[in-house]
């Protein structure tokens, strides 16, 4: 397949991730499970079923990985669609070149359950699973271990939205346990006067303006679409303060790259840090689309490198790595 062919057929497949304003929340929901669930998953990853506080959950576990870290992830999905087996494979692929495990909510999903649902789901999985990893790592401070858990929030699209809502209502002691927070694409400002909406035709080639109104208009109530919570561009420089390292990922043609600039800059500006990782002439989401772009491998693998080069610390100078021997670990678990 020629690349101007496999870029075309990128963009269709990526193009299942956005609710339309035509669009039916059904058949929308249904595409995405058959476009992106796949029945075995990369890399040897196993998968647990897991309930954190009554949200169920995968709990993805490469061959290799570091006992101490975990990465919770808000997949996207505009809101509407979406779920755990349409983003297992995904994950499945951060969590080996993150060297990870990886927890993955059924997170509400909107019109049934709009906002504030899904972040109230999310509180209550960080919750249940940062007091499990603190007990597992007091076990290990018996033994000459470091304590400190190493958490990673991660989430793409509209799920990036979600998890800076939860990240904006979290309490400082715990936002400081977060290493690193990383998005994709994220979707930034929803509210009418941003210019991806109010602008006409704004678009690329998987994503327009009138596709984000739509599903926020869905998602939560019209007054409601300035909120911080649902507009993460809108926080000022105290809730940004004393923010987790952020690192944004996403292709050079997106309509969002402006949003993504300026909330680096808001951030830098509060005295946190920001990297934009800008892959040129890439598309929305392109890391999704790994059958048909190199580029998708290549920008896992360096969101791979950033998580496990480890800061020097005199506390905690190796990171120690577990080989999975946990029995009854299966795939189609």
């Amino acid at each position: 397949m020629s690349l101007t062919a496999n870029r075309k057929a990128a963009v269709k497949m990526l193009k299942q991730l956005v609710f339309f304003p035509k669009s039916e929340t059904e058949s929308f929901r249904t595409r995405i499970e058959d476009t992106f669930s796949v029945p075995i998953l990369p890399n040897r990853v196993d998968r647990n079923e897991r309930s954190y506080d009554g949200v169920v959950c995968d709990l993805l576990l490469p061959e290799v990985y570091a006992s101490h870290r975990i990465i919770l992830y808000i997949h996207g999905g505009s809101f509407i669609g979406g779920s755990r087996a349409s983003w297992r494979s995904f994950c499945a692929t951060l969590a080996n070149v993150c060297s990870s495990r990886v927890v993955l909510p059924e997170i509400s999903l909107a019109p049934a359950h709009s906002y504030p649902a899904a972040i109230e789901d999310i509180q209550k999985v960080f919750r249940a699973m940062f007091t499990e990893e603190q007990i597992s790592s007091s076990l290990d401070t018996e033994n000459g271990e470091n304590a400190d858990p190493e958490v990673i929030i991660a989430a793409d699209g509209s799920g990036a939205s979600q998890a800076l809502a939860f990240l904006f209502n979290l309490k400082q002691r715990f936002r400081n346990a977060i290493k690193h927070v990383i998005l994709f694409s994220p979707w930034l400002n929803l509210s009418p006067s941003s210019p991806l909406i109010a602008g006409k035709k704004v678009s690329d080639e998987v994503l327009t303006g009138e596709a984000l109104r739509c599903a926020g208009e869905i998602y939560t109530f019209a007054s409601n679409l300035d909120n911080i919570f649902v507009s993460p561009l809108s926080a000022d420089q105290q809730v940004l303060a004393q923010f987790p390292d952020v690192y944004i990922q996403m292709g050079g043609k997106e309509i969002l790259l402006q949003d993504a600039k300026l909330f680096k800059e808001k951030l830098e500006q509060a005295g946190s840090r920001c990297t934009l990782d800008i892959w040129p002439d890439m598309m929305y989401m392109f890391q999704m689309a790994d059958e048909f772009l190199p580029e998708s491998h290549l920008a896992l693998e360096r969101i791979g490198k950033m998580v496990t080069a480890r800061r020097q610390d005199p506390e905690d100078t190796r990171a120690f790595y577990r080989i999975k021997t946990e029995s009854g670990l299966n795939a189609d678990a």
